[in-house]
């Protein structure tokens, strides 16, 4: 696995590395990074057949730099450090810490029957001072309070459970003598996984550690705390295979619990001496794992946290924020297979784009686009559409979905009106830039489609299917730049909100009859405010 670490403004973050990677400013981007140095694309990563990583810099305007040098094409190796505006970037490729984790096993030992008796953690609960009444309490109490303070200056306000697990293992070496060290956490089907591993400096790296079924079920099973003295001779592990063929001579197992929920197990041995451990080793481990359960729920928390907000990110680029709200409250499911629904559609077009935008390098063509859509898809959401794809320069949006809509048709028709008076001041701030003005045609059209999430398991997308879209299409082909057609059905629903003239009928491919359609002129309330979008 390969992966980005990303510096920027003073947060950390980390993406996964898909087989093609964009970054840039844009939302659209793989990686969007809120940087106003980096470009809306900034530069590509993508994988090799080989498993390799190459890094693609697009030309950027700032440019994309490593080891203080200007790169353009350059093959990515682990722990470098790429510089994009004021924005650092670690490429991490995974290989030490991963190998070691697959040197973990659980093997198969005796059933829970087998082991005779366990050691708790006992009372977790401080005495009161006046109910102490003998040195070795207070001792054992105070040790307890300086455990809990030192891994709380160790973990402190940690939330990246990456760097988290390793300062609690640090932590647990410092204070017990062990030469190996495990941490376990619960996956989603409440399978122990190991998550971290630590030798003590000299040991080997290339050991594998074999837990015991054994002991991980007792531990889960009561949550309680298993000390070996001499894990060879212990008759609670008589037959624990596992344990004997390492000679392994202290073991001790410890449940991470959070408020009686088993987050997982650390794990510690010994392989140098017999009573290696002691029951107060014991106490200090079980103090440190309920500290270290708090810091590693409060790490899976912010997590979730994070998730939630990259999830409502990517679906906020396609619906508007209140449906957003809705989906992730669990309010509205956007379902696989689709239903059948009467919607809205809306489709624009830009006119004479291909022309436009021959002989322009592809970074420019690249960016005008990316700076109209933002203005059309702030346009549609603000009617609350649903932005159902690009294709090409061509903006497809739907009305009455995910979300049920009275008045799509309005709607629709009035998010087309908008866009072109959004499309006005586009084209205002181009002309200052001494570029041309683009100009569009919409097609707007009601009818009864298939909507859902449509695709594989690996990828889905909403959307819509049906002939009405097929129409909807054929509309936005007949209207001219700065036009707004739309079908029979659509305007005898608006008639009396909106203005149009009816044009000569239109043949539909795959309609036998001709159809009857209507250039919008207007809201019949207020003056039409289109049309400069022709010059």
């Amino acid at each position: 696995m390969a992966k980005l670490i990303v510096y920027c403004n003073d947060e950390r973050q980390e993406f996964e590395l898909a087989a093609f990677n964009s970054i840039g400013r844009h939302p659209d981007n793989t990686i969007q990074i809120l940087d106003r140095i980096i470009s809306k694309e900034h530069a590509h990563i993508e994988r090799r057949p080989d498993g390799g990583y190459i890094l693609r810099d697009l030309q950027s305007l700032n440019g994309t730099f490593c080891r203080g040098e200007r790169v353009g094409d350059m093959d990515l190796k682990d722990g470098d450090e790429i510089s994009m505006g004021s924005t650092r970037i670690v490429f991490a490729q995974s290989s030490t810490e991963e190998n070691a984790l697959n040197r973990v096993t659980i093997a198969p030992g005796l059933t829970e029957s087998h082991i005779r008796q366990s050691i708790t953690a006992g009372d977790g609960s401080f005495l009161s001072e006046r109910d102490i009444v003998d040195e070795k309490t207070l001792r054992r109490d105070y040790e307890r309070l300086r455990i809990g303070h030192e891994l709380a200056k160790a973990v402190g306000a940690e939330l990246d459970l990456d760097k988290l697990l390793p300062k609690i293992l640090d932590k647990a070496f410092e204070l017990v003598g062990a030469d190996r060290g495990v941490l376990l956490l619960m996956d989603s089907s409440n399978e122990l996984v190991p998550s971290y591993v630590k030798t003590r400096e000299g040991k080997s790296e290339e050991d594998n550690i074999v837990l015991s079924k054994t002991v991980t079920a007792e531990v889960i099973q009561r949550r309680a705390a298993v000390l070996s003295s001499d894990a060879t001779l212990d008759d609670r592990f008589s037959g624990a295979h596992s344990i004997i063929m390492q000679g392994i001579r202290s073991t001790m197992t410890v449940p991470l619990l959070h408020s009686d929920e088993i987050l997982g197990l650390m794990h510690l041995d010994s392989q140098i001496a017999s009573n290696a451990f002691t029951e107060k080793d014991l106490q200090i481990c079980i103090g440190m794992a309920s500290q270290a359960a708090v810091a590693i729920q409060n790490a899976r928390l912010a997590q979730r946290i994070e998730k939630e907000a990259q999830t409502r990110a990517q679906i906020s680029r396609l619906i508007p924020p209140s449906v957003v709200d809705q989906v992730l409250a669990g309010e509205l499911t956007i379902e696989k297979g689709g239903r059948l629904s009467e919607i809205t559609m809306l489709y624009s077009d830009i006119r004479g784009f291909t022309a436009m935008s021959d002989g322009a390098p592809p970074e420019e063509v690249v960016n005008t686009l990316n700076e109209y859509f933002e203005v059309m898809v702030e346009v549609l959401f603000r009617h609350q559409g649903t932005l159902d794809k690009f294709v090409g320069d061509e903006i497809i949006g739907l009305f009455g979905a995910p979300i049920v809509m009275e008045n799509h048709e309005y709607k629709a028709v009035a998010c087309a009106i908008d866009m072109l008076r959004g499309l006005d001041e586009f084209n205002r701030t181009r002309r200052a830039e001494n570029q041309p003005p683009i100009t569009i045609g919409i097609g707007v059209n009601t009818g009864s489609v298939i909507t859902g999430s449509i695709g594989s398991t690996r990828a889905l997308q909403y959307t819509a299917i049906g002939d009405a879209m097929n129409v909807a299409s054929r509309l936005v082909s007949l209207a001219k730049p700065g036009e707004i057609i739309i079908s029979e059905l659509t305007y005898s629903r608006i008639a009396d909100r909106i203005e149009a003239e009816p044009l000569p009928p239109v043949r539909v491919k795959g309609k036998a009859d001709e159809m009857r359609v209507y250039r919008v002129l207007g809201h019949r309330d207020q003056e039409w405010m289109g049309g400069a979008t022709n010059v």
